[in-house]
């Protein structure tokens, strides 16, 4: 995996926006993915742990009330961590739960991350935080394998295809996504005067 910049340089510090409010319908589990235990541990958990070994000052963990305690009871046998551990709850889209974590920080750069990505490295998520201290934001990202068509309208609701787009150009955008915060929220005034919906943080910026 890579990091793409995308977008002053500065000592700023970062809080993190750790995302766990997903109901993880697609999954079809009857609970959030997040929430599956992988090696006997929650997926969430262990990509916790993978900022709690960075140098953040802060994570929000947004996820629903009855979670919680997921977090608290990992939290309370750890002992004790060098982040401020805060707590708030999910929105309705992806957008609203990471304006809810923002909300919530007082550092000036923003990682927003899904927790249902257990995989991330603590050399991953620095090599973002420095990009994004460079260039305003930056973002973890994959090349992508598979080829990508665009369809175009056919007849009723069938799709037919209109191109093939160059793989060479074409990156999985991944998390964690480092925004510094003052450019986040000016995204999220945008998209709300604007009504836009996204689904990732840098496309706000």
């Amino acid at each position: 995996r890579v990091v793409a910049a995308a977008g002053a340089e500065g000592v700023g510090d970062v809080g993190v926006v750790f995302l766990s409010g997903g109901v993880g319908k697609r999954m079809g589990a009857g609970m959030p993915k997040q929430y599956i235990k992988l090696l006997g541990r929650e997926i969430a958990l262990h990509a916790l742990e993978a900022f709690l070994d960075c140098d953040v000052k802060e994570i929000v963990i947004v996820c629903a009330e009855e979670w919680r305690s997921v977090f608290e009871g990992y939290l309370a046998k750890r002992g004790t961590v060098k982040p401020v551990i805060k707590y708030t709850s999910g929105g309705k889209e992806r957008q609203d739960s990471v304006k809810n974590g923002l909300d919530k920080l007082t550092t000036e750069f923003a990682a927003v991350h899904d927790c249902a990505r257990p995989l991330v490295t603590k050399a991953e998520i620095d090599l973002v935080i420095a990009d994004a201290r460079r260039h305003g934001a930056a973002l973890l990202a994959v090349r992508t394998k598979a080829t990508i068509k665009r369809a175009s309208d056919g007849k009723g609701d069938e799709a037919m295809v209109g191109d093939t787009l160059d793989r060479n150009q074409m990156w999985e955008a991944q998390t964690p996504q480092v925004v510094r915060c003052s450019l986040l929220r000016q995204g999220f005034d945008h998209a709300a005067k604007h009504g836009l919906a996204v689904t990732d943080d840098v496309s706000l910026v």
